[in-house]
Formats: C-alpha cells, sequence, structure tokens
C-alpha cells in the first residue's frame, strides 16, 4: 500500500474518471497526534452544467465555491441540517466538477473512529457519506482544504482493486437519475 499522495494531476481530469479512479485510494484525517484512514469503496461523480443534481449545475454560488476552484481541494456540505458531505474537486479544463467521498473501509484509528460516531459496530462506522465525515471528524472547517499539501487531510494511492466494480444511479437524488457515476466496489 503506497503512501504517497495523489499529485494535483490525478485530480485535473473528468470527473466521473475520477471518481471511479479514486477507488482503493485511502482518505487520510489527521486528528490531533492521531491519523485515521479508510480506503474508498465508493464514490459518486457531479459536473456542471449537464448535470442537473449537482449544486454547480446553475452556477457559482458562496456554497458551491470550491467546486469551481483548484482541483485536488475538499468541497464539505451540510446536509439536511444535520450531516457533513465531503468531496474532492476534479474537473478538467474551468467547468466545475466534485467527486463524493459516500464510503470507506476503515485502515487506521478504527478506535478513534468507534469513538467519533459512538459504536463499536465496524461494519457500518464509514458506510455512508454522513458517517464517515463524523467518524474522521471533518466538518467546515475542512472546506477548501488542499489534499496535495495539507497536513490534516489527504489521499494516498493505497490498493490496486482487484474485486469487481459496480456502477449504478447516484443515490438520494431526484434529477440526473438517468447518470450512472455511483461506483462501488
Amino acid at each position: 500500500m503506497s503512501e504517497e499522495r495523489l499529485p494535483r494531476e490525478f485530480y485535473a481530469r473528468d470527473t466521473v474518471a475520477v471518481a471511479k479512479d479514486l477507488l482503493g485510494k485511502v482518505l487520510v484525517r489527521k486528528i490531533g497526534r492521531n491519523l485515521v484512514s479508510g480506503i474508498i469503496t465508493e464514490t459518486e461523480a457531479y459536473r456542471h452544467s449537464d448535470d442537473p443534481a449537482s449544486h454547480a449545475c446553475t452556477g457559482m454560488t458562496k456554497r458551491n465555491e470550491a467546486m469551481f476552484g483548484q482541483v485536488g481541494c475538499t468541497y464539505v456540505y451540510f446536509t439536511y441540517g444535520m450531516h457533513h458531505c465531503v468531496n474532492v474537486v476534479a474537473k478538467k479544463n474551468r467547468m466545475a466538477g466534485a467527486v463524493l467521498i459516500r464510503a470507506l473501509e476503515p485502515k487506521e484509528g478504527i478506535d478513534i473512529m468507534m469513538e467519533n460516531r459512538k459504536t463499536n459496530n465496524r461494519k457500518i462506522l464509514t458506510d455512508g457519506p454522513a458517517k464517515l465525515t463524523v467518524a474522521l471528524d471533518i466538518t467546515k472547517k475542512q472546506y477548501g482544504e488542499d489534499l496535495v499539501s495539507s497536513p490534516n487531510i489527504y489521499i494516498t494511492y493505497g490498493v490496486e482493486i482487484s474485486r469487481k466494480i459496480t456502477t449504478g444511479p447516484r443515490i438520494g437524488i431526484r434529477l440526473g437519475t438517468d447518470k450512472m457515476w455511483n461506483f462501488k466496489v
């Protein structure tokens, strides 16, 4: 398993390709002196004007401005008045785009994740976008962090995917349901 961070060029490609290629990579979060991490097992791509489910579909706002910014940075948003979700800005050229990290396989700092989530059930620890942000203590404070250079949050090359990757519709959306941009192992 490589501990080397993904370079900016990795994220400067088509959002859908990056979403698929993030599977098997490792999301790492430094909390105090501790590292917590997990292998990315599910992602979803969200693009720009061609994607009615994307926060960026109708243009830039204060909430989504990270999606229009530097690739390789985080886009963290608050949803349903109670949950944070973490995305990675990924796009080609100047359009907006981001990849939602939907699930992780816990790897490091599992005891900290369990404490943060108030559960000892490893199976459900990081199997959803809100669950993984709680487990890794990702909040709006991480909005816009540069995954290429931040000491607090980053993504490494991780492991080679040997299991089948499934493709399907994105989860929890009403528009753009025809786009098969959910990827999981």
